[in-house]
């Protein structure tokens, strides 16, 4: 450990979470000033009267005062908030299909059958994300051409009548175009945005040579694909094929003899997009002797621009020579219906192939304890694909029925399957709602058994909360729900997914054996009616929220906040990856502050945050010297590190990754965690319990090794310190003099007031001994 000599200065670089970070919030003052950055990325300090940056509350070791600067990178501007930003709820399926590629397992070293795996995976989740974006615009293309220009327009309806001119309702050349417009303008949108990256505000990182070998810290994996901009063009590619498939017949077959060559070529195009992302295979440009560097070449700008064109002028003939608008269109449910079942397909046999892949990858985990395990044995990327598909179908049936019986006057016709989907997801509702009300009496009654057996109020509450019976009362109920909900969370998504894809099964089954729809099951289908209206509504109502209300709707769309971590691999329309900006500016930032030689960069990290600094402090400790990394520190509070990302990205934040970044920081890890915070645990220890008045556990060790700890220790404010972990009492003790109080459970906020966030920043610098 480094002695602290007088020029010692602590730069504390906080990294917030996603949900309502403010410059003040992040640097606990009254008032903040950005110091750099470029308004996205902000590095802010507190300020004083004037405007002027003024450093932060020193700390204390020994009675003397160490230099401390509070600095804050807040990023909030890159995710929740404003009409743009809020829009990308109505592509969530998106998003989850592309999260679903970075859950899949890792493969074992020398495995060729797990790497021919890997290979096969990857390929499916890109053809079923091509699936999702055909899907998407093949029921808005029924939306807009079939139900409004179709039908609503039509001069046989008094759908619109009053709102539209009669020159309108008797052409049906404008009405086609009318149709086709809004769909153009759907695509357009979707390859605008697919293209939107953020720019960094530092220099570009140097890309690591072909062939490297990828570090074994935390989200070493996480970088940029070569393959998104071809990928971009193959998605837009099928997206205007799709709804030229849809005016000739789609699977029906051409509606018309001359139609022939028109349908086979759209079908050619399809099948050349699908062979396209089946073979756009080279993850991150590490292997460039891989299909990926032929097809990119054949892919380049150019070839792309004149492979939308002809796609583009493929649909205008399919518009000029098909049948005129007069009446719902023939292949509008067998053309939704016969995407949809591809792509259930594909996430059938995508499930059943990551079986043999997760069965092979248990060699990796299968040492850890059975809470450190990832989710469902490494299968969870099966269940987050299926729900992308079934959110997917959703959200356009959704769309469909809300505008059909709510948005106009008289009855449209919608095409057959949607009754089936209203089917599966009234009955998914209603099954929900059901569990809903059987378990909460269930668990109302364990929660009393509990109290008169003395057995509600956890052990390290009440250690936590000796000789304090109403913190302690107070804590003990959210210590269990918070508990619960880390435990069984996502225990409850594999179960919905399951639900709605048994559901779809069945309704596919019945559709191709022709059984008609069971009239005793109409109020199921009224139910389903119900909630895809309030999906597809709901929706539409999120992104007026955002564009009435910027501030309410910074807490719209979280989890798409959560997964835009993820670079874009399996589908190119995903929100821009705010990892490939934050964490090299982050970098740069510290690397700034390093060339001090008195400087000792601490990077605190809250909730998502902590993510990011983990993966910072990485990269950090891979380009700095070794002199350097020992004035390196981490602090994460609030963090998902233990209970959920090494569960559900086994492959890039492995629980090795975390074991190894904890001994290259030599003990300089502090992890601050409340039994009552249902987002964030403990990060660095595992297999507590309490014995004999003491709590003990099992966790990483300051010597880089993984074993028991020692007892933990009362630390002077109350937390109970167990290797790297500070258990703080919730709610806290106090009020201390001189500090920011705040009173009552505080779960997964306001980690900043307890005095224990000195104390670790303190320790993660190297001043003091835990």
């Amino acid at each position: 450990m480094l002695l602290p000599g007088p020029d010692t200065r602590v730069i504390e670089l906080r990294v917030p979470g996603v949900l309502g970070a403010t410059p003040e919030s992040v640097t606990g003052s009254a008032s903040a000033v950005d110091v750099a950055g470029d308004g996205l990325g902000r590095v802010v300090r507190p300020a004083d009267r004037m405007d002027r940056p003024v450093a932060g509350p020193s700390l204390s070791l020994g009675g003397r005062p160490i230099s401390r600067v509070v600095e804050g990178y807040v990023w909030g501007a890159m995710t929740s908030g404003g009409v743009a930003k809020a829009t990308w709820a109505l592509l969530f399926p998106f998003t989850l299909a592309n999260v679903a590629h970075w859950m899949l397992p890792p493969v074992p070293p020398g495995s060729r059958v797990a790497r021919g795996l890997g290979t096969v995976l990857r390929a499916l989740l890109r053809l079923a994300a091509l699936g999702l974006t055909m899907l998407f615009i093949g029921q808005f293309a029924v939306v807009s051409l079939d139900l409004i220009a179709a039908q609503c327009l039509s001069p046989a309806l008094e759908c619109a009548g009053g709102l539209t001119p009669t020159w309108l309702r008797d052409s049906p050349t404008l009405r086609m175009i009318s149709g086709l417009l809004p769909v153009l303008l759907a695509i357009g949108v979707l390859f605008r945005v697919s293209g939107v990256d953020w720019e960094l505000s530092v220099p570009q990182p140097a890309a690591d040579p072909p062939g490297h070998a990828m570090s074994s810290l935390p989200g070493a994996g996480v970088a940029a694909d070569p393959d998104t901009p071809a990928l971009r063009g193959l998605h837009t590619t099928a997206a205007l094929a799709t709804v030229a498939w849809l005016l000739l017949g789609g699977p029906l077959g051409p509606l018309r003899a001359d139609l022939t060559a028109l349908w086979s070529t759209t079908l050619l195009i399809l099948g050349l997009c699908a062979l396209g992302v089946l073979l756009l295979d080279d993850p991150n440009g590490s292997h460039p002797d891989r299909a990926g560097r032929w097809l990119r070449a054949a892919l380049a700008p150019a070839p792309r621009r004149m492979l939308v064109l002809a796609a583009l002028a493929l649909l205008g003939a399919s518009a000029a020579f098909a049948p005129e608008l007069s009446g719902p269109l023939a292949a509008s449910d067998a053309t939704v219906q016969g995407i949809a079942v591809g792509l259930g397909l594909c996430c059938v046999l995508f499930g059943l192939l990551l079986i043999p892949a997760a069965l092979l990858a248990r060699s990796t985990w299968r040492k850890l304890p059975r809470g450190l395990r990832p989710w469902a044995g490494g299968w969870m990327a099966a269940p987050v694909l299926g729900l992308a598909g079934l959110l997917g179908g959703g959200f356009g049936s959704g769309i469909a029925i809300t505008f059909e019986q709510v948005l106009t006057p008289v009855r449209l016709v919608l095409p057959d399957g949607y009754r089936w989907v209203t089917l599966v997801w009234g009955t998914a509702a209603g099954v929900a709602l059901t569990a809903l009300v059987l378990c909460a009496p269930v668990l109302v009654l364990l929660g009393r058994l509990r109290k008169r057996r003395g057995t509600f109020v956890p052990p390290e509450v009440a250690l936590l909360h000796k000789d304090r019976p109403q913190d302690e009362a107070r804590a003990a109920r959210a210590w269990r729900q918070a508990e619960w909900q880390r435990r069984h969370a996502h225990q409850v998504l594999i179960c919905f997914a399951g639900l709605l894809g048994v559901g779809a099964a069945a309704s596919v089954t019945g559709q191709a054996l022709g059984v008609p729809l069971p009239t005793g099951l109409a109020p199921l289908s009224g139910a389903g009616v119900v909630a895809l209206a309030l999906l597809g509504g709901g929706l539409l109502y999120l992104v007026w929220l955002a564009a009435r209300h910027p501030e309410r709707a910074k807490q719209v769309g979280v989890l798409a906040d959560l997964a835009a971590f993820w670079p874009r691999e399996a589908h190119p329309t995903v929100p821009p990856c705010y990892a490939m900006k934050v964490v090299p500016e982050l970098v740069a930032r510290a690397e700034e502050h390093l060339k001090a030689p008195g400087n000792r960069v601490v990077l605190v990290g809250h909730s998502q945050g902590s993510l990011l600094a983990a993966v910072a402090v990485s990269r950090l400790l891979e380009t700095c010297s070794a002199h350097d990394r020992e004035r390196i520190g981490l602090v994460t509070a609030g963090s998902q590190l233990q209970w959920a990302y090494p569960r559900a990205f086994p492959a890039v934040v492995p629980h090795s990754s975390l074991a190894k970044l904890h001994g290259e920081l030599g003990g300089r890890w502090r992890s601050l965690c409340r039994g009552t915070d249902p987002l964030g645990g403990a990060v660095t220890t595992w297999a507590r319990q309490v014995y004999d008045g003491r709590m003990l556990g099992v966790g990483f060790r300051a010597d880089g090794s993984t074993g028991p700890l020692p007892a933990a220790k009362v630390g002077p404010h109350g937390a109970l310190v167990l290797g790297g972990d500070h258990w703080l009492p919730d709610p806290m003790r106090g009020p201390f003099p001189l500090r920011r109080w705040a009173p009552g459970v505080l779960g997964h906020v306001e980690y900043q007031p307890d005095p224990e966030w000195d104390r670790a920043v303190s320790i993660a610098a190297g001043l003091e001994k835990p």
